[in-house]
């Protein structure tokens, strides 16, 4: 299990950093942020809004990419402390957008064992959620020789 006083522990690299913050509970990435907001003195709000961005998808035949379709989102991009934040969401939610953006900045100026933890916390949550979903779906399967 992770410690989150192991200053060993490894650092989320920035775009694994961004996946976890991106789909992580928004009532505690909003707790994080409000704790780290401190940290970071004035913040100046680049964007804040929301949007539609195209979803790219992989054919699993023929190897290439297309569109599915359109996605919105909730975009912010900060600077604070001498460092720039972004986040982006699914839906509307400009608050956990911010929260994420917030959240970046302060990780690039250095990933704190709290942020690590937060991190890691999340990251094994999202995993254990994804799996489980997985395995909802692999029960659906249907063996179409045996049918």
């Amino acid at each position: 299990m992770f410690d989150p006083r192991d200053e060993t522990a490894p650092a989320f690299d920035h775009a694994r950093l961004l996946d976890v913050l991106a789909r992580a509970d928004a009532t505690r990435l909003a707790a994080l942020a409000e704790r780290l907001l401190p940290e970071l003195g004035a913040v100046e709000v680049v964007n804040s809004r929301t949007g539609l961005v195209m979803l790219p998808m992989r054919d699993s035949v023929l190897g290439t990419d297309f569109h599915l379709g359109e996605v919105l989102v909730a975009e912010a991009h900060i600077r604070a402390g001498g460092t720039e934040g972004y986040g982006m969401v699914v839906g509307r939610d400009l608050e956990r957008a911010m929260a994420m953006a917030v959240v970046d900045a302060a990780a690039s100026l250095g990933q704190t064992p709290e942020i690590r933890a937060f991190l890691h916390r999340e990251a094994c949550e999202l995993s254990a959620a994804d799996t489980a979903r997985l395995c909802e779906i692999e029960a659906t399967r249907v063996d179409m020789e045996t049918f």
